[in-house]
């Protein structure tokens, strides 16, 4: 018997979303690298969200993830890849906004943690989707909602980590707080805001994405 596993070849209709996925992450990473504001700060933005992709790629043949998923993991990676390059607080797009609007910082942070709370929602919605029984309805949206902020907040003590161990003495800096106290409760907010988008507003997008993968792809247990 042929491993069904086996079906997924690169050039096939089923690669081309990866294939549009790679294409975008490998010319984000090239560009972000030339001459990043900092190699340190370069590292840390972008470890996590190549190590996204890398797992999307591993998983192709065993778990192929919807093209929606993919198309929103390209757009996250892009925004990781920009803030990596100029640091969040110095993206040069959201500067320019801050001085023509006269705001009191540079906005592109809450840009990055909005889709830090889009893309892990998306994740965990397909996988409780595909992989058990709870359906699509109530529990499915707030379980993957849980799991961006989850993820948001992790994401906010491994920062506190980062900057302890290397960055003691810049740590307002570095963290981008810009002044605002509170800003590692506003990035949660967004990462909360982001996961509402997936679970509400692009829900209905994300099962018709998830409805046109082979069917051997989702496999709920049975009781």
């Amino acid at each position: 018997m042929a491993n069904p596993s086996s079906n997924f070849s690169w050039g096939g209709p089923q690669s081309k979303p990866l294939t549009i996925m790679l294409a975008v992450v490998v010319a984000a990473t090239a560009w972000s690298a030339i001459d990043p504001f900092d190699y340190a700060t370069w590292f840390f933005e972008s470890f996590i969200g190549a190590g996204g992709i890398i797992t999307l790629v591993l998983l192709r043949k065993r778990f192929p993830m919807s093209a929606l998923l993919l198309a929103v993991a390209a757009i996250h990676y892009v925004v990781l890849a920009m803030g990596a390059k100029y640091t969040y607080a110095e993206e040069p797009i959201l500067s320019w906004l801050r001085d023509t609007l006269d705001l009191s910082r540079n906005h592109f942070d809450r840009v990055g943690h909005f889709m830090q709370g889009v893309t892990p929602a998306l994740v965990m919605r397909e996988v409780l989707q595909r992989r058990t029984q709870i359906g699509r309805g109530v529990w499915l949206g707030f379980c993957a909602l849980t799991t961006a902020m989850a993820f948001s907040a992790l994401y906010e003590i491994l920062e506190w980590l980062w900057v302890a161990a290397f960055y003691p003495d810049v740590g307002p800096e570095w963290l981008g707080m810009q002044g605002d106290p509170f800003d590692a409760q506003a990035d949660m907010l967004m990462a909360t805001l982001g996961g509402l988008l997936s679970t509400v507003v692009l829900a209905r997008w994300h099962d018709l994405s998830i409805d046109r993968l082979p069917k051997r792809t989702i496999k709920r247990p049975q009781y």
